[in-house]
């Protein structure tokens, strides 16, 4: 049984775990940089830990450090929540040598996903519809020019590893291809230490859909249905929805099955999350597993009344799914609205700064995952999200009008926040008719600059 967790990460998501936690009876020890002295997750804990200066570098990605907090805490397990270390095949194993219940999957599961060229291939044998292109990794420009000949343009750049947009870019002819490969492949080497890239067709206009899976240890793994996370600036997710309007409930059920399937080829255990791209005619392809709990997970929670962060714990504890695949039930719709310190009337300028006063809406169907308080300082040094606003109500329309009154009564002063612009989405027509897809914001922002 798992006695004592350590948070090895900050913010909305460390508060999020560390009251899990506290509902479960484990008790918890975080772990902060020397920014984070006074944060929310510190405070909550039973115990906090110094790991290193400000620099993500210098602490929250310094495996030896939080290796060595736990040891001296005597946790014996390890939540690594979202971004950070989540991902890393190489600090999960690090867990797993010093004798750490790890939250989350296998290492050489997380190493082999985080691939994607290795991920592709995987869901290739396993029959899953994946985007053309090519199989292995490539590292050489020209061999890349004459693959995306073969696939067509136009094509998608990424890097074979890593996540979050990093490594990404489109090349519509081969003019350009030069430019845009070499690009990618140095901001992928810069951001995950490779220079391996793959190549597929790019997907135009397509919706991002994705689905929650559960995995334990026995082999059982079921789906908490889909997410539509359409609404992205540069690859980074806004405002999500579930279940999504774009799907029938024909394709809702393939498309479940098709994501356990890919769980299943990939061995896996614990939380993850299945992500295809579809296309308008209704052809999806997998886009890339992410072997951690994601952002968005809330909106499923709301529509499910599954707690996904209680089940991972429960799971890396060695318990078995309490239900079935047929017990999981959908109920209404639920979106989340990401609130981050940013102003978008100034190209979405960060802005770190004190809050000087906060309040947040509440009522029947309304969460906020936070860990903001009147006073803090929101420092310049990490992720811009301050808050995630979760509604739910009986249907998409009521749902809507629910957020549309949540984000009017969100108060937060001393910085600027995306709360406004946020509103207006919520309020565009497209948005609400469902008419849209990942270009809807970059169109939506041209509009709004040309209005201005």
């Amino acid at each position: 049984m798992i006695q004592k967790m350590l948070i090895a990460n900050r913010g909305e998501i460390a508060v999020r775990i560390i009251r899990v936690c506290r509902e479960m009876g484990i008790q918890t020890v975080a772990v902060y940089s020397v920014a984070d002295k006074e944060a929310l997750h510190t405070q909550l804990a039973d115990e906090a830990i110094c790991i290193g200066e400000t620099k993500s570098s210098e602490s929250y990605l310094n495996m030896e450090s939080i290796i060595s907090a736990a040891i001296t805490s005597g946790a014996d397990a390890i939540h690594p929540g979202f971004g950070f270390l989540s991902e890393n095949p190489t600090f999960a194993r690090l867990c797993e040598k010093c004798n750490i219940t790890y939250v989350g999957p296998k290492s050489d599961v997380i190493e082999k996903m985080g691939n994607k060229v290795e991920a592709r291939n995987t869901m290739i044998n396993a029959g899953i519809p994946v985007i053309p292109g090519n199989n292995d990794g490539i590292t050489d420009c020209i061999i890349g020019k004459d693959i995306a000949e073969k696939v067509g343009y136009p094509i998608m750049i990424k890097a074979a590893s890593g996540g979050g947009g990093k490594g990404m870019r489109v090349s519509y002819t081969a003019d350009d291809f030069e430019n845009a490969f070499m690009s990618a492949q140095k901001e992928s080497e810069m951001a995950f230490g490779d220079n391996t890239m793959y190549i597929e067709h790019f997907v135009e206009h397509p919706r991002h859909i994705e689905f929650q899976i559960l995995a334990d240890k026995y082999g059982k793994v079921v789906h908490l249905g889909e997410r539509d996370c359409s609404l992205q600036r540069n690859h980074q997710k806004i405002i999500e929805e579930a279940p999504s309007c774009a799907l029938s409930e024909e394709q809702r059920r393939e498309m479940g099955q098709m994501a356990v399937k890919a769980a299943i080829a990939a061995g896996y255990e614990n939380a993850g999350t299945i992500e295809f791209l579809l296309e308008k005619n209704g052809k999806y392809y997998f886009m890339e597993m992410n072997t951690r709990i994601q952002v968005e997970h809330p909106i499923t929670e709301s529509i499910t009344g599954i707690d996904i962060v209680k089940e991972q714990i429960k799971i890396a504890d060695g318990e078995k799914l309490p239900f079935t695949q047929e017990e999981i039930v959908m109920k209404g719709h639920s979106i989340e609205c990401r609130i981050n310190a940013e102003n978008p009337d100034k190209g979405f300028r960060p802005c770190p700064g004190k809050i000087t006063e906060m309040h947040f809406p509440g009522g029947n169907g309304v969460r906020v995952d936070s860990a903001i308080f009147s006073g803090c300082e929101v420092t310049p040094y990490y992720d811009s999200m301050l808050a995630k606003l979760i509604v739910h109500g009986e249907n998409r329309e009521e749902a809507i009008c629910k957020m549309r009154s949540a984000l009017g009564e969100v108060v937060i002063e001393g910085i600027d926040t995306n709360i406004d612009y946020e509103y207006e989405i919520i309020n565009d027509s497209e948005f609400i008719s469902g008419n849209f897809d990942v270009d809807f914001i970059e169109k939506f922002n041209k509009d709004r600059r040309a209005v201005s």
